[in-house]
């Protein structure tokens, strides 16, 4: 790969004067410094990351990246393959978590088809939903007995996700989701290269494995990993045992850094992509706003290496984006409160003496 590829470019870098008066602003409001918490911080950043005083997330942009994984045939996951391409066309038709979710926000939904076991006739989407077909191939290979993607397929894979957030055009947030059975096991593996750990230490339930399933799972893993060991590198892991919509996930992350586009991190999966694609691209953690920490075991171990502090706790595991759209109205309400309330001198209030 060329040293002049694209997600190598350094992410836009937070308008500082922007930060400065939005600070100033919070320091004239009608409270006591502080009294806020962290919905104070949430509202400067998005200041300086919108480069507005008065930052707003009125416009979200959701993807839902979907494909198959070839690692699903060791037996990791309780559900079958098909399961992907059924849930494809229950984005479409809306009646998914993050379909929900996405009309409640009233949110731009996408949902990005990158390679499926099962090529099924895809319903035709709701009014609310788009539907892009980039079928990569069906799914990744086995990455127990070689590597998941082709050099090819990862560079089509991640661009695949910067197109994406292309095709959104201007948001205020964006929320990248997913979905394949046999991902969590992907994003295991990926997550043990790029922090050290053994999978035993990060490897969770999935979509419902019980403790036996869990520890198989482990052993899949493990063995795996002494084939792919000096896969350290973010691209040299994603390319050895991650999947079609983890690589486009890492690319979106990247292209909304470089884009001015601030992104609301979900759970798991999508945290081990963008720890993958602030390992890539210089200063894009500043773009990176973690929604909630999710109930994958895994998932605390990720956020220390990113050193990130989620917004919320609900012990949440589905993916699809869902955990960063619940999220929403918390920025939602940290802008309201920046924007909406009175300064000490408008509500002629005294000041602390």
């Amino acid at each position: 790969m060329s040293k002049a590829s694209w997600w190598e470019l350094p992410a836009r870098a937070i308008d500082a004067d922007c930060m400065a008066a939005a600070e100033a602003r919070q320091a004239q409001l009608t409270k006591p410094p502080g009294a806020l918490g962290r919905l104070e911080a949430l509202a400067v950043r998005l200041a300086g990351l919108q480069g507005r005083e008065r930052p707003a997330i009125d416009a979200v942009a959701i993807t839902v990246f979907a494909a198959d994984h070839g690692i699903v045939a060791e037996g990791v996951s309780a559900f079958p393959q098909s399961v992907t391409a059924a849930m494809i066309a229950n984005f479409c038709t809306g009646g998914a978590a993050i379909s929900v979710a996405a009309r409640q926000l009233g949110a731009r939904l996408e949902v990005v088809d990158l390679g499926t076991v099962a090529d099924e006739p895809t319903p035709t989407p709701a009014n609310d939903v788009l539907l892009h077909r980039q079928r990569i191939g069906p799914g990744t290979r086995n990455f127990a007995q070689g590597s998941a993607l082709s050099e090819a397929e990862l560079v089509e894979a991640m661009t695949a996700g910067r197109d994406a957030v292309i095709r959104a055009g201007t948001t205020d947030c964006f929320i990248g989701g997913e979905m394949g059975i046999g991902n969590t096991t992907a994003a295991t593996a990926v997550a043990c290269l790029l922090t050290g750990e053994n999978p035993e230490a990060l490897v969770g339930p999935g979509t419902g494995l019980d403790a036996d399933g869990v520890s198989h799972k482990a052993a899949v893993i493990a063995r795996a990993l002494e084939r792919h060991d000096v896969a350290t590198e973010p691209l040299a892991a994603l390319r050895a045992v991650g999947g079609f919509e983890i690589a486009a996930l890492a690319g979106a992350y990247i292209a909304c850094g470089q884009l001015r586009i601030p992104v609301l991190v979900d759970g798991f999966i999508a945290s081990v992509a963008a720890l993958a694609a602030a390992r890539l691209c210089p200063g894009l953690t500043d773009w990176l706003i973690y929604a909630h920490a999710s109930a994958e075991p895994g998932h605390a171990r990720v956020l220390r290496e990113l050193e990130a502090t989620p917004l919320l706790d609900l012990g949440m595991r589905l993916g699809e984006g869902s955990g960063a759209a619940v999220a929403v109205p918390l920025l939602r309400m940290a802008c309201a409160l920046h924007n909406g309330m009175a300064t000490f001198d408008e509500a002629a209030v005294a000041q602390k003496t």
